[in-house]
């Protein structure tokens, strides 16, 4: 048989009522987690994640826990049913819920880092308006020489900064050079163009001056080696030890997103069977474009987590039931 991987999702996963199913069938949760988050935080993230607004759940400085907490709380629920993954991976955000998978890091821990993740990012773009855009149907080498030319003829940035799948391509920015690379996209044959809707230039240079604050943060918390095989989405490879883990956080914030380079990884490590591990469906699509021959399955709803339960066989010896690490409350960030 073939391994199981599960794969988090990361910012633009996130929509107003994302989880609820969870708590229908796992009222404990409310406590183990949500509230216990609200405590940590200092802010009513659970009621955000429940009832919006959605303007305010766009916040990147609100995103980023919401969608974590998700993706967490969803893992807690497939445990408890003895679904246990053989590899772990995240998409950008994604990689602190891959962490806890793999006891890198306390779930306390890296809520704290994603909260003050988001700030900083959410405070790049106050700083340096940017967007991102999504460009559809054009080669990763196409796009690179896109960004190229346009950032030589306007003196601004614009960067690829996520490497989705073989045929969609995001990149990241300043405005105007953004806007002129999707204008200069579909005149070379994309399908589509798109800007996003993300509050920052986020995975491009603009971003690399936060990184000295962030690693500040990041040598506050304890990080282990990985109990569970994990591949970083920066470097598409294997990451064995804590050092290794804390650089590639550290180079994330302004690196680009390996996915597609991660998910082949993945299969080349042996992962037939892709789960999607929190809000939204849009990785596991990823995934199977990547590898089609792979089983993908998601978690976003309740029939969507009901099929993953029926097709996804408990890992052997799994001792269904056991809790992620405990919560306690402490300082918000």
């Amino acid at each position: 048989m073939g391994k199981t991987a599960f794969v988090f999702p990361g910012q633009g996963s996130q929509r107003v009522g994302m989880g609820l199913h969870l708590l229908t069938e796992r009222p404990d949760l409310l406590d183990t987690y949500y509230r216990a988050a609200d405590d940590i935080l200092g802010i009513p993230l659970s009621a955000l994640c429940r009832e919006g607004p959605e303007e305010a759940l766009r916040d990147t400085s609100v995103t980023q826990p919401a969608v974590f907490l998700t993706a967490l709380a969803t893992l807690d629920v497939l445990r408890d049913k003895g679904l246990e993954p053989d590899l772990v991976a995240g998409h950008s955000l994604g990689e602190y819920t891959a962490l806890v998978a793999a006891g890198v890091l306390d779930w306390t821990d890296a809520l704290r880092l994603v909260r003050r993740r988001g700030l900083l990012m959410a405070g790049v773009n106050e700083r340096i308006p940017g967007r991102m855009a999504a460009v559809l149907g054009l080669d990763l080498a196409v796009v690179e020489a896109l960004c190229d030319r346009v950032t030589l003829e306007l003196g601004q940035v614009v960067e690829v900064a996520n490497d989705n799948e073989p045929r969609q391509v995001v990149v990241s920015g300043e405005r105007e050079a953004v806007e002129r690379v999707r204008a200069e996209a579909q005149d070379a044959g994309a399908v589509k163009a798109l800007p996003l809707a993300v509050g920052a230039p986020f995975h491009s240079s603009l971003m690399s001056g936060i990184e000295e604050e962030f690693a500040a943060a990041l040598d506050q918390v304890e990080l282990r080696a990985p109990r569970v095989p994990f591949v970083s989405g920066v470097t598409a490879g294997l990451v064995t030890t804590a050092e290794d883990v804390a650089r590639c956080l550290r180079r994330q914030l302004a690196g680009r997103v390996q996915w597609t380079g991660t998910v082949r990884t993945l299969a080349e490590e042996g992962v037939t069977t892709f789960v999607e591990v929190g809000p939204g469906k849009v990785l596991g699509g990823l995934c199977r474009r990547i590898v089609p021959a792979a089983a993908v399955h998601a978690t976003h709803d309740e029939r969507a987590l009901a099929r993953t339960l029926s097709a996804v066989p408990p890992a052997a010896g799994s001792a269904a039931g056991r809790p992620l690490e405990p919560a306690t409350p402490g300082a918000a960030v």
